[in-house]
C-alpha cells in the first residue's frame, strides 16, 4: 500500500528503506494507544554501517548525514507499525539522538539536526518535534548515530 505521504517523499526523490530487523532481543517499535515507540535505529545506508567518532573521524556534516538516514529509518519502521499506511500519522512527537563522539565534541545538536531537519522536509509541521542529543562513548557497531522516536498516529 502506498500513501499520500510516501508519494509526497517521491516527488522529493526520497524512498523509504524496508524496515529494519532488531538486532537482538526487542521488538522494532510498541503501539498503546495512538502511540508509536520506535526502537533506536542505527545510522546505515546502502553501503553498510555508517560507522566513525564525531571530533574524530567524522565530521559535524558527515554525522548529519548520518543522522538523517536513522530518520528514514524511523519512519520505515512506522510505516510497518502503521501496516504500510504512513497517512495514518498525525505527528512526530519526539526524537532522542545519540551521537558517537568525543569528550569534547559538542556539535550534538548539529548533527541530529539531520534528523530533525529531514522529518520537517518530509513531513512539514507535522515533522516538528521535542528532542534530546546527547553524546555516547560509544554505540552498538561502532555506527556514528542512533535515533529512536515516538509517534502519534490515528
Amino acid at each position: 500500500m502506498s500513501s499520500e505521504l510516501e508519494a509526497r517523499l517521491a516527488q522529493k526523490g526520497i524512498t523509504l528503506p524496508d524496515a529494519p530487523a532488531p538486532a537482538a532481543n526487542y521488538v522494532p517499535f510498541v503501539i498503546t494507544g495512538n502511540t508509536v515507540y520506535v526502537s533506536g535505529q542505527i545510522s546505515n545506508d546502502a553501503n553498510g554501517l555508517i560507522t566513525g567518532k564525531l571530533g574524530e573521524t567524522m565530521t559535524t556534516e558527515e554525522g548529519a548525514a548520518a543522522a538523517r538516514t536513522c530518520a528514514l529509518s524511523l519512519l520505515a519502521q512506522l510505516k510497518a507499525a502503521c501496516e504500510g499506511d504512513l497517512d495514518r500519522l498525525q505527528r512526530v512527537v519526539k526524537l532522542v539522538g545519540f551521537v558517537n563522539s568525543t569528550a569534547d565534541f559538542t556539535e550534538q545538536p548539529k548533527v541530529i539536526n539531520g534528523a530533525s531537519d529531514f522529518m520537517v522536509e518530509a513531513l512539514g509541521d507535522i515533522g516538528r518535534h521535542a528532542r534530546s542529543a546527547v553524546s555516547a562513548a560509544s554505540l552498538p557497531l561502532g555506527v556514528a548515530v542512533e535515533i529512536e522516536g515516538i509517534f502519534e498516529i490515528r
